[in-house]
C-alpha cells in the first residue's frame, strides 16, 4: 500500500481502538489492541505522516526513535523500596517510570489533550537487551511496570533489513502482536504532500517528468546509492534558501542530499534550464496578459518537456497566489472571533445599561478607554499564545495553522502597541482604529484575490492561444483540480475559464466513451 492507504487505516484504527461500550470499557480490550507496524523503507513519509494524523484528528503525538534507547531508559531505573509483608519486612527492587511513558504523561499535563499516539520509529532496530521486553509491551502497552496511559494508540516503524543493517527481524511471536503494513513509496500520493509543504517547484516539475527518479536504492561499483522523498524536501528547502540569498546552486551541493550521481548530473542541468525559462519567457509578462511575441513562438516551436516546464512555472505561480489568498481567508476569518469579543465589550461599556448590570455584579470589566482595549488585547494575545502553545506540546499543530495563529497574535499585539502609545480615547474610537486596520486588511486581500483572478484568466488565455491543439490544456485543468488550494480559491471565487474548459474536456470524455461502446457493439 503507498501513505496515503496506511495513513487511513491508522486513523480508522485510533477511532476503533478508543471507543467505549455502554459501561465505559474499551470494545476492543487493550491486549486485543494490536500495534501498526508501518514497513516501509527509510524517507517515505512515516514519521510526516503521524504528524498529519495527529494535526488532522486532534490528538496528541509523541514520537521516539528506538535506536535511541537502552534497556534502562525505556524500561526505567531500578531502585530499592523497603515493604512489609504481614510481620515481616523485605528490600524490594522496584523501577523508576520509563521516559517514554513519562513523556506521554508530560503531554497530557502541558497540552491538555488526553488521547494521542505514541509512535515509536525503528522498532525492529532496538538494542539486544531491550528486545525481550518488546513483546510485553506491544501486547500489554507496558514498559517496565507502568502502562500506557488509557486514550493512547500505539504505531511503530521501522525498515526492512535490505536497507538497514542494524535491523533484528521479528520473530512469529512478534510479528503475531501486530497489524503489519508495508508501505512503498508512491510519488503521485507524495505530490500531494509536497503541495502543502510549498516543495520547490523545480523540484516538482523535474519529478514529474522523471517520475522513476523520485525514489531509488542502488548497490553500484562505489557502494549505495540512494535517493529518497526526504531528501527531494530537504534539497527544496535549501534551494528556496539559496535562491533567497542569490547564491549559486551546483551539482556537489545537489549530491548532498540526493545520493546518486546520475540524477544529480539530470537534476542540475535541468534546474539551470529551468532558471533559463523563467527569463526567456518572462512569466511575470504573460500573468500579466502581455507575452512577448519572442515568448509565444518560442512556446509553440518547443518540445513537449519544455511546454510542460513553462506550464509548470505559470501554475506555481498563480497557485502560490491561491495559496496566498486562502491562507489569510483563513486567518481574516479566525481573527474576527477576538474582534467580536471586542466590539461586545465595547458597545457594554458604552451604555448604560450595560454599566447599571456590572455595578449591580460588583464588576467594573468594562471598556471604557483605549486603556482598557489595549488591556483585553492584551488577555487576548495571552490566551491564543496558551493554545498555540498546547497544540505544539501536543505535536498537533500544521505549519498552515502555526502561521494562521501567529498571524491573529501578531494583528493583536501590534495593535495593542499602536494604541498604547497613542493618546488617551474613549473604549468606541479605539475600536475604530482596530477596525479600521482590520478593514485594511480584507481590502488588501481582496485585492491580491482579483490579482490572482486575472493571472488566471490570463493564464488560460495563454494556453488557449499558444497551444491550443495540445494536451496543455488539460494538464492545466487537472493541475488546478488536483491542487487543495486552486479547488478551494476556484471553489470560492469562481472561474469562468477553469468551468468552460472544465465542461469542454468532460464532454470530450464523454464523448470517447461513446465511440469505445458503439465500436465495441460492432456497429
Amino acid at each position: 500500500m503507498n501513505i496515503k492507504q496506511a495513513k487511513e487505516y491508522i486513523k480508522d484504527s485510533v477511532v476503533l481502538y478508543l471507543k467505549k461500550d455502554d459501561f465505559g470499557e474499551y470494545k476492543i480490550p487493550v491486549v486485543r489492541q494490536r500495534p501498526i507496524f508501518l514497513l516501509g523503507a527509510p524517507g517515505i513519509g512515516k514519521t510526516a505522516v503521524m504528524e498529519q494524523i495527529a494535526q488532522e484528528m486532534g490528538i496528541a503525538l509523541v514520537s521516539y526513535s528506538m535506536t535511541h534507547h537502552t534497556r534502562q531508559s525505556a524500561l526505567g531505573l531500578p531502585f530499592i523500596r523497603h515493604k512489609e509483608y504481614g510481620e515481616e519486612e523485605f528490600d524490594v527492587s522496584e523501577y523508576t517510570m520509563s521516559e517514554i511513558i513519562s513523556s506521554v504523561y508530560e503531554t497530557m499535563e502541558e497540552s491538555g489533550v488526553r488521547e494521542g499516539i505514541l509512535f515509536l520509529d525503528e522498532i525492529n532496530c532496538v538494542s539486544e537487551t531491550l528486545s525481550p521486553s518488546m513483546l510485553q509491551f506491544l501486547q500489554y502497552k507496558v514498559f517496565g511496570r507502568h502502562k500506557v496511559p488509557e486514550g493512547w494508540v500505539i504505531v511503530t516503524a521501522g525498515n526492512p533489513p535490505e536497507y538497514n543493517k542494524s535491523v533484528r527481524e521479528f520473530d512469529v511471536a512478534t510479528l503475531d502482536r501486530l497489524r503489519v503494513m508495508e508501505v512503498e513509496p508512491d510519488f503521485k500520493v507524495w505530490k500531494e504532500y509536497a503541495q502543502e509543504k510549498a516543495v520547490h517547484p523545480v523540484v516538482m516539475n523535474f519529478l514529474e517528468l522523471k517520475k522513476e527518479y523520485f525514489y531509488a536504492v542502488e548497490t553500484t561499483v562505489k557502494g549505495r546509492s540512494y535517493v529518497t522523498a526526504r531528501g527531494w524536501e530537504d534539497l527544496s528547502e535549501i534551494l528556496l534558501l539559496y535562491e533567497a540569498e542569490k547564491k549559486k546552486a551546483d551539482e556537489t551541493l545537489v549530491g548532498q542530499y540526493i545520493r546518486n550521481e546520475r540524477i544529480v548530473k539530470e537534476f542540475t542541468a535541468y534546474y539551470d534550464l529551468y532558471n533559463k525559462y523563467k527569463k526567456d519567457y518572462r512569466i511575470e509578462d504573460i500573468l500579466a496578459g502581455q507575452p512577448t511575441e519572442a515568448a509565444k513562438e518560442k512556446a509553440k516551436k518547443a518540445a513537449f518537456d519544455e511546454r510542460l516546464s513553462l506550464l509548470s512555472m505559470l501554475l506555481d505561480k498563480v497557485t502560490d497566489g491561491m495559496k496566498e489568498v486562502m491562507e489569510t481567508s483563513d486567518y481574516l476569518s479566525d481573527l474576527m472571533s477576538p474582534l467580536k469579543a471586542l466590539k461586545q465589550a465595547v458597545e457594554k461599556g458604552s451604555t448604560e445599561e450595560g454599566k447599571s448590570t456590572a455595578k449591580e455584579a460588583g464588576s467594573d470589566n468594562l471598556i471604557k478607554s483605549s486603556a482598557d482595549v489595549v488591556l483585553m488585547l492584551e488577555k487576548q494575545v495571552q490566551a491564543r499564545e496558551q493554545i498555540l502553545r498546547s497544540m505544539q506540546k501536543a505535536n498537533a499543530l500544521s505549519n498552515s495553522d502555526r502561521r494562521k495563529h501567529r498571524q491573529v497574535i501578531f494583528f493583536l499585539e501590534s495593535m495593542g502597541k499602536e494604541l498604547y502609545l497613542g493618546e488617551e480615547t474613549g473604549g468606541a474610537d479605539a475600536f475604530a482604529k482596530v477596525k479600521s486596520k482590520f478593514d485594511a486588511e480584507v481590502t488588501k486581500m481582496k485585492e491580491v484575490t482579483e490579482k490572482v483572478k486575472k493571472q488566471l484568466h490570463f493564464l488560460f488565455a495563454f494556453v488557449e492561444e499558444v497551444f491550443a491543439e495540445g494536451n496543455e490544456m488539460l494538464v492545466l485543468v487537472t493541475e488546478l483540480t488536483v491542487n487543495t488550494y486552486a479547488a478551494k480559491f476556484i471553489a470560492r471565487f469562481g472561474s469562468e475559464d477553469y468551468q468552460k474548459h472544465n465542461q469542454e474536456l468532460m464532454l470530450t470524455e464523454r464523448q470517447n466513451d461513446m465511440l469505445e461502446q458503439i465500436k465495441n457493439l460492432n456497429i
